[in-house]
C-alpha cells in the first residue's frame, strides 16, 4: 500500500468514526452543545483501536480503546459539567461489534454452525472487553478522587476553632 493511500484510509476512519459517534449522540438525545465532543470521543477511541489492533489481539485493543474512551469521557464530563454517559455511550459506538454479530447470525441461518459459534463467541468477548474498559476507567477515576492532594502551606486556609 502506498503512503498516500494509508493516510487516506486513516482520514476516512477518522471522519466516519466521528460522524457515527456524533450521529448516535443525536439519536441518544445528547445536548446539542456536546455533539462535537461526542464525535471527538468516538474518533479518538476508534483511532486508538486501529493503532493497537496492528500490535495486539482485537480483545485487548478493544479494552485499551474503551479505557481511553472512558478516561476522555470522564474528562469531558468534568470540563463541560455533563453526565459521563453522554460521552461514553456515544464514544463506544464505533467499537461495538455489530458486523461480527450480524455475520454470526447469518451463518446460523445458512447452517454454518461452527463458523457461527466462533463469530458469536468473538462478538461476545469484544462486548465484554468494552464493559471491562469502561469499568477500568471508572475505577481509575474513583481512585484518583480518593487520593488526598496536599495543598501548599501558603494556600491553605486556617480552620476556625
Amino acid at each position: 500500500m502506498e503512503r498516500g493511500t494509508s493516510y487516506m484510509v486513516i482520514t476516512l476512519h477518522l471522519i466516519t468514526s466521528f460522524i457515527a459517534s456524533g450521529a448516535f449522540g443525536i439519536i441518544f438525545n445528547a445536548p446539542k452543545r456536546t455533539l462535537l465532543h461526542c464525535g471527538i470521543v468516538g474518533m479518538l477511541g476508534w483511532i486508538a483501536y486501529i493503532v493497537l489492533d496492528f500490535r495486539m489481539e482485537a480483545i485487548f485493543s478493544t479494552v485499551a480503546a474503551t479505557f481511553i474512551v472512558g478516561v476522555i469521557s470522564q474528562l469531558f464530563a468534568k470540563l463541560f459539567k455533563k453526565p459521563v454517559i453522554i460521552f461514553s455511550v456515544s464514544g463506544i459506538i464505533p467499537l461495538v461489534p455489530g458486523g461480527l454479530a450480524y455475520d454470526a447470525m447469518r451463518n446460523f441461518v445458512v447452517n454454518e454452525y461452527n463458523v457461527a459459534i466462533q463469530l458469536a463467541a468473538q462478538a461476545f468477548l469484544i462486548s465484554g472487553s468494552i464493559a471491562i474498559g469502561l469499568v477500568m476507567s471508572e475505577v481509575l477515576n474513583q481512585l484518583l478522587h480518593k487520593i488526598p492532594i496536599k495543598m501548599p502551606i501558603w494556600k491553605a486556609k486556617k480552620l476556625p476553632k
